[in-house]
């Protein structure tokens, strides 16, 4: 394989990580911006603009992030995308898989009408509706942003608390039922769930992520330790990204009250360097792997 994109913002430790182990496999990688991307109808013989490229298509391409944008610019970024894998080009992920995951609401959908196991979701933009939802919830909800990451913007309402005004959450209400975590499952006075990393169908690494707070997530304090890639947690880890068409992924777990697993997210773009600092391994290498295998769109 000759041209291989890396589509990011940055190089660091992971796009740094990614370019070592492909060129190990005998690639050629680039770092390309998608905001340095366009169309060229008529001007490029695909009708594309891609820098470095010219006439031709890269080989394969992987999207490390999709940068932020207004509207008209992240649909732009993403039709660049989509036209990608029209033109045969395989793109991991693509822009079907990164759309159902950034969207919550859709992935949600996507993995209930698998039969996977997810928190009870109401998403609305009625404000009144929303707070007659949270006040016969069973419990506390949690209102999440309909597109975020890291754990930011969410919050924990207890029943008959209030919501906030339509303009501070995108005039969207993303509400879940708060899971409770089964006695003595984590030490006292902490928070756990999990996370798995998927590629192409298999569960390659995994961890319980520990923290005080019940925002569990790496970037908001809380620590990683390993744990065995198998079993249901594998399981429906492999089934929320099929669910949602995603080649890799970060899966997002927890167990309930009775210590049942329920799927709470799946991210399209997601960082692996917490599950390296905790696991040892370094996902680059099962990316590059499936990078090298499927060169050509599915």
């Amino acid at each position: 394989m000759a041209g291989v994109v890396l589509f990011a913002e940055r190089v660091d430790w992971h796009t740094r990580s990614l370019l070592a182990a492909l060129k190990a496999r005998g690639c050629k990688p680039k770092v390309v911006s998608l905001k340095a991307c366009g169309f060229a109808v008529g001007e490029t013989a695909h009708g594309l603009l891609l820098p470095g490229f010219a006439d031709d298509l890269p080989d394969a391409c992987f999207v490390r992030s999709l940068p932020a944008g207004t509207l008209e610019q992240v649909t732009h970024r993403l039709g660049v995308l989509h036209a990608l894998r029209e033109l045969g080009v395989g793109v991991m992920n693509d822009a079907r898989a990164i759309e159902r995951c950034v969207d919550k609401s859709a992935t949600t959908f996507l993995l209930a009408r698998a039969g996977l196991p997810t928190p009870r979701t109401l998403v609305l933009e009625d404000a009144a509706t929303a707070r007659l939802l949270v006040s016969q919830a069973p419990g506390d909800s949690v209102l999440k942003p309909l597109f975020g990451a890291q754990g930011r913007g969410l919050q924990r309402i207890p029943p008959r608390g209030e919501v906030p005004a339509p303009e501070a959450v995108g005039g969207v209400y993303y509400l879940q039922d708060f899971v409770a975590a089964p006695p003595r499952a984590a030490p006292a006075g902490t928070h756990e769930d999990y996370r798995v990393f998927v590629v192409g169908g298999r569960a390659e690494a995994a961890m319980v992520r520990r923290g005080t707070s019940w925002i569990t997530n790496i970037h908001q304090g809380a620590t990683g330790v390993a744990v065995a890639a198998e079993g249901p947690l594998a399981d429906l880890a492999v089934r929320a990204a099929a669910a949602v068409g995603a080649a890799y992924a970060g899966v997002d777990l927890i167990c309930d009250a009775e210590g049942a697993l329920k799927v709470l997210e799946v991210n399209s773009m997601p960082a692996w360097r917490g599950l390296f600092d905790a696991t040892g391994r370094n996902m680059a290498e099962p990316l590059a792997d499936h990078l090298v295998a499927h060169p050509v769109a599915a």
